[in-house]
């Protein structure tokens, strides 16, 4: 293979004991494994090559957000919850360390936020890609890489050697210091950091402890939480000094130190492990793909670790990807299919960083940002949710902030040209009525096909011209309901309408209507072929 601005270690140039696959994962945390899972029940042929012998139980992100958490289920990761479930659901969360901002969904989906361990996950996805036939290959390393217009070669070395696989594509899920994005070329817009924060897992011994949760000093934050074994996991966060180099391994006594510097009074503490250090640091890559190489999670997105949202923009980019690199490597996508990903998540992480560092501007502890952080305050606990709200309406105040912080604003860009209304929008769980009885949104989804629903007898010219796309598409009749007020619906894998007919309004479907949509929605099929390539 020539080279196509990807490094090569020379050991590479012979690979003609190469290991074939379709698809090679580079990094098996969460955001990794759930990929490869996704891909393995697409029956692609999928290698995971993780350097770590185990998962690690070092103390990381514990929150998945609504969105996350609604488009998981739809893939099976999840119960559903009643579809016919009435109103909305919230859960307390907190913008910048300050209290009041309510998580909230509607009651037809499941908890608007799930508490559960970095480490829980990963072992979860991982099960699951190895119970579909992903090659999980830890303690490899991969040492080069070289791509060509026809497939990408990798070399690792494992425990028993060199090892080169040969596949179709490459998805970089190694993380923030991964090799995959540099290796690829992909430029990335970087931020300096300007906060230096610690964490460790410690017991406090003296008389005076820190209080749980978040508390702000004139001089910084300390943040703690209970952990199940009686320790605490504690943070500290200051403006002074700069942010000092990430890769300088943290003592006890700095951390010590520093909670007492933080909270005016001397703190003892015993039995410190998991010691670390990290920043504001922010960095977006310029492109998701380049060639037949991509990137998922922190390998393309990098921010402040603050309102639990780094997981859940990697799960959802691992979610996005899965069934459209799936699809592709299968035959079954649109020419363009591939590149939407980018298109969509892109943005989505722009989003995410832009409001760490709101976040991160509003937690100075300085006194001339006292009126900001109050209005903030008013703004978190000040707007109610409004009466008969299902999940759609409610943009101001507290309710524009919580659809941010957990995903529920996102509206992925419609189709150049025509497009209705619906397109782009997330479909909520609703309960149907359909020829082969009572059904849901979530349960219909399940099997990761897209899914054509044709309301009444208004929706049933569009079943003849879905005909060519039986191959990929699930077809389903259904009663009219007052909530759908649309002939037919187009659904993604992942839960987007990707078509309808119609200029109804979304209503409790979408997540508001867009500036600018037309009408009247383009043909279902040049949809589908939009989507997913040519009629069989």
């Amino acid at each position: 293979m020539e080279k196509s601005g990807i490094s090569v270690a020379e050991d590479a140039k012979d690979a003609g004991n190469a290991e074939d696959a379709q698809v090679v994962v580079v990094g098996g945390g969460p955001v990794g494994m759930l990929l490869a899972a996704e891909l393995g029940a697409y029956g692609i042929d999928t290698v995971v090559l993780e350097v770590r012998a185990a998962t690690s139980d070092r103390p990381r992100a514990t929150t998945v957000h609504a969105r996350t958490v609604q488009s998981l289920a739809r893939r099976g990761y999840f119960p559903a919850p009643d579809a016919a479930a009435d109103g909305t659901v919230s859960r307390p969360f907190h913008f910048a360390g300050l209290p009041g901002l309510r998580i909230t969904a509607p009651a037809s989906e499941p908890e608007p936020l799930l508490k559960e361990s970095q480490a829980a996950l990963e072992r979860s996805f991982e099960a699951g890609a190895r119970a579909v036939g992903v090659r999980v290959l830890r303690e490899h390393r991969v040492t080069g890489v070289r791509q060509s217009p026809e497939g990408v070669e990798v070399m690792a070395e494992g425990p028993e050697g060199v090892r080169v696989f040969r596949a179709a594509y490459l998805v970089g899920a190694d993380g923030s210091h991964g090799a995959v994005r540099t290796w690829a070329g992909i430029p990335a817009e970087t931020r300096p950091a300007t906060v230096s924060a610690l964490m460790g897992l410690v017991r406090f011994t003296g008389e005076r402890i820190p209080p749980l949760g978040w508390h702000r000093t004139r001089r910084g934050w300390i943040v703690t939480k209970t952990m199940a074994d009686g320790r605490t996991l504690v943070r500290t966060l200051d403006w002074t000094g700069g942010p000092g180099d990430r890769n300088t391994p943290v003592t006890p006594a700095e951390l010590r130190d520093r909670v007492s510097w933080i909270a005016g009074y001397d703190v003892e503490m015993a039995a410190p492990s998991r010691l670390s250090r990290f920043s504001d640091f922010a960095r977006l890559a310029d492109r998701y793909r380049a060639g037949r190489v991509l990137l998922v999670g922190d390998a393309a997105h990098v921010h402040f670790p603050i309102g639990g949202q780094g997981l859940s923009t990697g799960l959802l980019d691992a979610l996005n990807l899965g069934w459209k690199l799936a699809f592709t490597v299968r035959g079954t996508a649109g020419a363009g299919l591939l590149d939407t990903y980018h298109h969509e998540r892109g943005p989505a992480a722009r989003r995410v960083i832009d409001n760490t560092r709101v976040q991160v501007a509003l937690m100075r502890p300085g006194p001339e940002l006292d009126p900001l952080r109050a209005l903030f305050a008013g703004l978190l606990t000040g707007d109610e949710e409004k009466e008969g709200d299902s999940g759609d309406g409610g943009k101001d105040g507290a309710r524009h902030l919580s659809d941010m912080i957990s995903g529920q604003d996102t509206v992925v860009a419609p189709r150049p040209g025509r497009s209705s209304r619906w397109e782009g929008r997330f479909l909520w769980n609703t309960a149907l009525v359909t020829e082969a009885g009572p059904a849901e949104v979530i349960g219909l989804l399940r099997g990761g096909r897209p899914l054509l629903l044709l309301f009444g007898e208004r929706g049933l010219p569009y079943a003849a011209e879905a005909r060519g796309w039986a191959h990929v598409l699930r077809v389903v009749r259904a009663e009219p309901v007052p909530a759908l007020p649309c002939d037919a619906l187009l659904v993604r894998p992942d839960g987007y309408v990707a078509w309808s007919p119609d200029d109804g309004a979304p209503g409790a479907a979408s997540d508001g209507a867009p500036s600018g949509a037309a009408a009247d929605g383009a043909g279902l099929g040049e949809a589908l072929r939009d989507w997913f390539g040519g009629p069989r």
